[in-house]
């Protein structure tokens, strides 16, 4: 399964803030720079991650965003449902299949899905951010390490 762009852009925004102090600012204008990625995408990003209460935005000319939860309170798997459209992993409705009635693909596509997912719940953003993504996102900055 290949996620699309903008779960790979969450996750790089997730990582980007649980890297620094906690509830230290940052903007977007930073996280594009730093991973050499549109602004604009971004702020679409950013605006789901807060509203599903994962970071918070603060207004204003010093404003910014930070990690609104704990690094050990955010699962790969939470993140992935999020912001992926659809985890079907096929669509026999579209055109219709000529088989849906008695094809077993869906069924076992699905059960992999599940497992997968499953997977992906036993991971939070803590197991991801060590002092060496710390270091490769801030490398002149002292470990910020925050866990």
């Amino acid at each position: 399964m290949q996620l699309t762009k903008q779960t790979d852009f969450a996750f790089r925004v997730l990582i980007y803030l649980a890297s620094k102090k906690q509830g230290e600012l940052s903007n977007i204008q930073m996280i594009s720079e730093r991973y050499d990625v549109s602004k604009s995408h971004l702020m679409k990003v950013v605006q789901k991650l807060a509203s599903h209460g994962l970071v918070h935005s603060v207004r204003g000319q010093q404003g910014g965003i930070y990690l609104e939860k704990d690094l050990h309170d955010i699962s790969v798997r939470q993140v992935v449902e999020l912001m992926e459209v659809t985890l079907n992993p096929v669509n026999c409705d579209e055109p219709v299949c000529k088989i849906h009635d008695v094809c077993q693909l869906k069924k076992y596509l699905n059960q992999a899905q599940n497992q997968y997912l499953s997977y992906l719940e036993q991971f939070t953003l803590a197991d991801i951010v060590n002092d060496s993504i710390r270091q490769e996102i801030f490398p002149d900055a002292i470990t910020l390490h925050q866990a």
